[in-house]
């Protein structure tokens, strides 16, 4: 179950014996669409900043429709929600020169 990327209410609990082997076991996977880390907020932060996944929850906070959500590596390509997300239908261009006489 902990190396499949299952879309449900599913939670895998692995033992490890020290915080940089968690933060290695929850980075070998081929996905990275979300995770959660629990603990005092500021060492939480540190930790959800070393886990390759595209959105962490910090001590049970809920989605934000304001911050992007997409995943990284095999987890879907693109960004959804907030201003990330509809920059992904916008394509940019430079017109220069145009007041020129």
């Amino acid at each position: 179950i902990a190396r499949e990327e299952i879309f449900g209410p599913v939670l895998a609990i692995m033992p490890y014996k020290t915080e940089e082997e968690a933060i290695r076991i929850a980075n070998d996977t081929v996905y990275g669409l979300s995770g959660y880390v629990q603990g005092e907020p500021s060492h939480a932060n540190k930790v959800a900043a070393q886990i390759r996944a595209g959105q962490i929850h910090v001590n049970g906070a809920g989605p934000d429709l304001n911050a992007p959500f997409g995943g990284y590596k095999q987890s879907g390509n693109g960004r959804e929600w907030g201003p990330m997300g509809f920059e992904e239908y916008l394509e940019t261009k430079a017109v220069l020169g145009a007041n020129a006489a």
